[in-house]
C-alpha cells in the first residue's frame, strides 16, 4: 500500500484551522519522522503521508493541503516532475522541496524554485545524526509555519493557532501589526551623506530568486564596487548559487575564500556553514571566514558581515536586506546606520517572507523600503552619486 491517508476532512476552512500539510517521501522513516514533528505543533497537522509524486498528484484535490513537503527522488513520479502538475491543480499550494546535500539535488532544487516551488530544505544524510536532524526539524517547522501562514492570510482565512510552547531554538516571528506597517513610511531615514564604497546584501527564504533578479541589473555597481552577499543556505547549495549569480550578473561570482582580497568587479558569496566577515590590513581589504557558532540561528548569518564591514568602510556602506524569515541583518543594519551608512529593505508585497526586511523596516533603520524590481535601479543611482 503506497498511501497512508490521515482522517482529516478537506472541508472549508474554519476559524483557527491548522495549516494542512501533505508529506511526500518514499522513505517510510522520513515520512514518519516529519509527520510526528508536524502533528506535535498546535498550528499545523498532517493531512496525508504519501510515498510517490504520483500519489500526490492523483489525490491532491481530495486532500486539499496548504503545504506539500516534496522529496526529490521517488519512484513512479519524482518531485521535480510532480511539482508542475501539483501547481497546475492548485496554484497557491506551497511546495517545499526536500533533498539530501548532493550537487545533483542542489541543482534540482534550484530548478524547482524556477518552476514555482516556494522553498527547499536539505535533509540529513542519516536520521541518527542528532545535530543535523535537529536543524532539519527546526527549519522545516519554521518554513511550514511562515510560508503556510502567508498563504492562509492572502486567502483571507484566519491565521492558525500559535504554538502552545515555542521551541527554545527560535521564537515565533509574529506578523507585524497593521499599525507598525503604517508607521514604516514615516520612520524612513535619509540616506547616508558619504558615498558608498561597498554593497552588502543579506537574504534567506526566497532569497535565491530575489538575488538572481537583483544582480541582473546591477552591472554598473558591480563593475566599480565589491558586492558581498550572505544568503542563509547550506554547503553545496551556495556553490550552485554562486554559479547562478555569475550567469545572471554576467560578472565574476564565487564562494568567498578565507584571506582573499576584496576587489571591485566581483560578487563574494558566504559559503554554506561559515560566516563571512571582512578585515583590513593597511590598505588591503580581505575576506575572513568564521567557523564559530550560529548567529540568529543561522550559519552563515548576515549580522557578522554587516558589523565587520563597519571597521573597514565606516559610513561608506550601502546594505540591502531581502526576503527571509527571522530578523537577521536588523542588528547589523542598526550599527551600519549608526556609523553613517544606509539600509534598503525589500517590501512586503514582493517578499516571500517579510521577516528580515520587515524587522529592519519596523526598527526605523531603512532609508527606503522598495519592491524588488525597484531596488537595483535605486542602487545604480545611489552609487552614481544620488543621495536622495
Amino acid at each position: 500500500m503506497s498511501t497512508a491517508l490521515m482522517n482529516h476532512p478537506a472541508s472549508i476552512s474554519t476559524r483557527h484551522e491548522p495549516i494542512r500539510v501533505m508529506v511526500v517521501d518514499d522513505s517510510v522513516v522520513i515520512r514518519g519522522m516529519i509527520s510526528r514533528w508536524i502533528d506535535a505543533e498546535a498550528d499545523m497537522k498532517v493531512v496525508a503521508s504519501l510515498r510517490t509524486g504520483l500519489d500526490a498528484v492523483n489525490q491532491l484535490e481530495r486532500i486539499n493541503p496548504d503545504v506539500a513537503v516534496l522529496d526529490i527522488e521517488m519512484p513512479e513520479l519524482d518531485g521535480i516532475s510532480a511539482l508542475p502538475q501539483l501547481l497546475a491543480r492548485k496554484r497557491d499550494l506551497v511546495i517545499i522541496m526536500a533533498s539530501t546535500l548532493t550537487r545533483r539535488n542542489a541543482e534540482i532544487s534550484f530548478k524547482a524554485l524556477s518552476l514555482g516551488a516556494s522553498d527547499y530544505i536539505p535533509k540529513p544524510e542519516s536520521t541518527r545524526e542528532a545535530a543535523a536532524a535537529d536543524i532539519f526539524h527546526h527549519d522545516l517547522i519554521q518554513k511550514i509555519r511562515h510560508l503556510g501562514g502567508k498563504v492562509r492570510r492572502a486567502a483571507g482565512a484566519s491565521p492558525p493557532l500559535a504554538p502552545v510552547q515555542e521551541r527554545a531554538r527560535e521564537p515565533l516571528a509574529k506578523p507585524a501589526p497593521a499599525a507598525a506597517h503604517a508607521q514604516t513610511a514615516s520612520m524612513r531615514r535619509p540616506f547616508g551623506t558619504l558615498a558608498p564604497r561597498v554593497l552588502l546584501i543579506g537574504s534567506s527564504t526566497g532569497g535565491p530568486q530575489a538575488l538572481m533578479s537583483l544582480v541582473t541589473d546591477l552591472g554598473p555597481v558591480i563593475d566599480r564596487f565589491p558586492v558581498l552577499i550572505t544568503q542563509h543556505m547550506p554547503p553545496t547549495f551556495t556553490t550552485i548559487l554562486a554559479e547562478h549569480l555569475a550567469r545572471s550578473s554576467r560578472r565574476p561570482a564565487h564562494e568567498a575564500v578565507d584571506g582573499e582580497p576584496v576587489k571591485p568587479g566581483r560578487i563574494y558569496l558566504a559559503p554554506g556553514g561559515r560566516h563571512m566577515k571582512v578585515g583590513k590590513h593597511g590598505s588591503e581589504i580581505f575576506i575572513v571566514l568564521d567557523d564559530g557558532a550560529p548567529v540568529n540561528f543561522c550559519k552563515p548569518a548576515v549580522d557578522p558581515l554587516f558589523t565587520s564591514a563597519i571597521e573597514v568602510w565606516q559610513g561608506g556602506i550601502m546594505s540591502v536586506i531581502l526576503t527571509g524569515m527571522g530578523s537577521d541583518g536588523m542588528r547589523g543594519g542598526k550599527e551600519i546606520v549608526a556609523a553613517g551608512g544606509s539600509v534598503i529593505a525589500q517590501d512586503e508585497a514582493t517578499s516571500v517572507v517579510w521577516g528580515m526586511p520587515g524587522a529592519a523596516a519596523n526598527a526605523g533603520i531603512c532609508a527606503a523600503v522598495l519592491p524588488l524590481n525597484q531596488i537595483a535601479p535605486k542602487l545604480v543611482r545611489l552609487f552614481a552619486g544620488d543621495r536622495s
